[in-house]
């Protein structure tokens, strides 16, 4: 298909599409643990080969990787070849996962596409009758995490986000001893983001790669050239990703909230930082400190990005080294009878009293990134019919990008802001516009 010719498409599928696939499809929504699930990967240039990876692993589970999708064609050829030539299994292809959302033989889609995309892939494969497994954060913004919200539960859809760190056996338990009162009463949370990023430079406008579809790629965002830095430095402008607070905090970010039994969002924030070492041109700080309270409770948390050389924090960097063996990158919890680091996403770690003896633990470093046992998750909900059985439903997955979300608008703003958790609004309109974004037709949330 052209581009003109992809172009009309899409004025007519955007509108019609998804709430002509809804009511048909949820009706012979697979509910059985004996029906085999098929399932799609969209976006498989990069993390989405490790979804590619643990869906094929659960075929013991009778699930079945059955299409792949990328607005990269060549990308989404050899992955298929890569794929074929190692398991003897041909799959379908696609550039437009709208294609994915019309096959009435895919039951759940996976996502692992840039930020900006995050929430109109889910609405859309929701009322196309598809379960969801979409990357984190969950949402590009705080009035989109609410719509998916509201879409997966009004199309009775499950939809888990991609932090695995709740699928953790061994956080899991950290998380209950910290409940049971392991350090005692628990104060503060702290996280950390250290990670080595070397200057990207200044972004040159270059001719579209033949093989990307540039206007599917873009997608709900404002219409831009192609410059020679947005396969992954995406993430440091605000129309496509969130800065690091957004990429690799989000992780920690929902280990906190889940730590501090936070089921809602923080009443007050302030954020400090900016573009401090090398350069480059940039959006968003590479460099930035956040901080929240919550009304009614006597909890602080905290959040720090670094981008460069830096010193180690808590034993996470040298005795607890990181997943990628440079970073610095974890949270520590703070007791009344001592403290609890998760340096990583399978490990806990307890010092007691004011010399640090060594407490309860635990630690997988065989399994350091723990991505099948949240995709066992996802299938055993998506059978079950449950979102509660979901260890990362959208709910949670809105909450916690909520809170980098509150932080990088205190960022942008400049101010210390006050945020009604129950109405998700500011008291101050300048942070009010930052909440939600214009969508560029015909990509559009109705």
């Amino acid at each position: 298909m052209g581009h003109s010719d992809r172009r009309a498409f899409l004025k007519y599928s955007t509108c019609t599409a998804a709430a002509a696939l809804a009511g048909p499809f949820i009706a012979a929504s697979r509910a059985s643990a004996n029906d085999r699930i098929r399932a799609a990967v969209v976006g498989v240039r990069g993390r989405g080969v490790d979804h590619m990876s643990s869906l094929n692993r659960l075929g013991k589970a009778n699930v079945e990787l059955v299409a792949i999708c990328d607005c990269y064609e060549n990308t989404v050829n050899e992955r298929a070849g890569q794929f074929e030539k190692q398991f003897g299994k041909k799959l379908r292809t696609c550039i437009d996962m709208r294609d994915i959302f019309a096959d009435k033989d895919i039951d759940v889609v996976t996502f692992a596409i840039p930020n900006h995309w995050h929430a109109l892939a889910t609405i859309w494969a929701c009322e196309a009758g598809k379960d969801v497994y979409i990357e984190k954060p969950a949402a590009h913004t705080i009035e989109e995490g609410r719509r998916m919200v509201e879409t997966a539960r009004k199309h009775k859809r499950i939809v888990q986000v991609g932090t695995q760190c709740r699928s953790s056996a061994n956080i899991a338990e950290g998380i209950r001893k910290l409940h049971e009162g392991v350090i005692g009463e628990v104060y503060m949370a702290r996280g950390i983001a250290f990670k080595l990023r070397d200057t990207m430079g200044h972004p040159k406008d270059i001719p579209v790669p033949e093989s990307l579809d540039w206007d599917l790629w873009l997608g709900p965002a404002a219409d831009r050239p192609y410059a020679d830095i947005w396969y992954y430095q995406w993430n440091n402008f605000w129309d496509f990703g969130d800065g690091q607070i957004g990429n690799q905090g989000v992780h920690q970010i929902d280990v906190m909230r889940w730590g501090l039994k936070l089921d809602s969002h923080a009443s007050m924030v302030q954020s400090m930082g900016g573009a401090l070492v090398h350069d480059e041109y940039r959006e968003t700080p590479n460099m930035q400190s956040a901080s929240w309270t919550f009304d009614g409770r006597k909890t602080f948390a905290q959040f720090e990005v670094r981008q460069w050389y830096t010193t180690t924090e808590a034993g996470m960097g040298d005795e607890y080294p990181f997943v990628d063996g440079e970073s610095v990158v974890g949270v520590t919890f703070f007791g009344s009878d001592g403290f609890m680091i998760i340096p990583d996403y399978s490990s806990y770690h307890t010092f007691m009293g004011a010399k640090r003896t060594p407490g309860p633990s635990n630690s997988d470093p065989k399994n350091p990134m723990g991505d099948l046992p949240h995709f066992e998750n996802f299938i055993n909900a998506v059978r079950s019919r449950k979102h509660e059985d979901l260890n990362a439903d959208i709910e949670e997955g809105h909450l916690g990008a909520a809170m980098f979300h509150l932080a990088n608008i205190a960022y942008r703003t400049g101010k210390t802001l006050r945020f009604d958790p129950k109405t998700e609004r500011f008291t101050d309109d300048d942070a009010n516009r930052l909440l939600g974004r214009t969508y560029r037709p015909p990509y559009t949330i109705h």
